[in-house]
């Protein structure tokens, strides 16, 4: 009787198969684990940019004496924003809010830095200033490529989830829906651009 009820379970199993398949679950796993692999790109590129501020910041206090204020603020942003990690696997709206926050205070530092660095020509023309700042530039870039390239892997996973009758599946094997990276409030603003 024993070895019956096995059998029986086996046999569910192996009905379950097909079911599992067709119904979107290994769609789901694939589409959950393509948007894990563009997070790490996003952090790739964010570490990029983490990276290359050390450098940038002792290029500036080597030709600029200037207040130091800008170089700390720009070297704890930094410390902050390398602090906030997010692990693939809980993409919720409010890490990503708080992740998008360190990540915006340290873009919002490096903007200043760059403003002050204006009023110091014999910087400007230094060569590893310029390349450092070039790198920078190709950097931010990046990161927005990074971004946008996550969201739509968001979008897709966000949507095969959501179409019937695979929301029951995702449901059942609990894929929650992801969150996207949004502009920050002071974006929709046309920036000042003072001589």
């Amino acid at each position: 009787m024993k070895q019956l009820k096995k059998n029986i379970s086996k046999l569910w199993f192996l009905l379950l198969i097909p079911f599992l398949s067709s119904c979107g679950y290994n769609q789901m796993v694939s589409l959950d684990e393509a948007v894990g692999a563009q997070w790490a790109q996003v952090e790739n590129a964010y570490q990029r940019r983490a990276d290359l501020i050390p450098n940038l910041v002792s290029t500036v206090k080597g030709y600029a004496d200037f207040e130091k204020g800008t170089l700390t603020a720009v070297i704890e942003a930094r410390a902050k924003a390398t602090a906030v990690q997010i692990n693939a696997d809980n993409l919720d709206a409010s890490s990503m809010q708080k992740f998008q926050a360190a990540q915006d205070g340290l873009g919002s530092a490096l903007s200043r830095l760059m403003v002050v660095v204006e009023r110091y020509p014999e910087l400007k023309a230094n060569q590893n200033f310029l390349e450092l700042q070039a790198q920078l530039e190709g950097t931010e870039n990046r990161i927005a490529v990074e971004r946008r390239k996550f969201n739509e892997s968001t979008r897709q996973y966000n949507t095969y989830i959501r179409k019937f009758p695979k929301n029951i599946v995702a449901s059942i094997f609990s894929f929650d829906k992801k969150a996207y990276f949004e502009a920050e409030e002071s974006a929709k603003e046309v920036p000042k651009v003072e001589f």
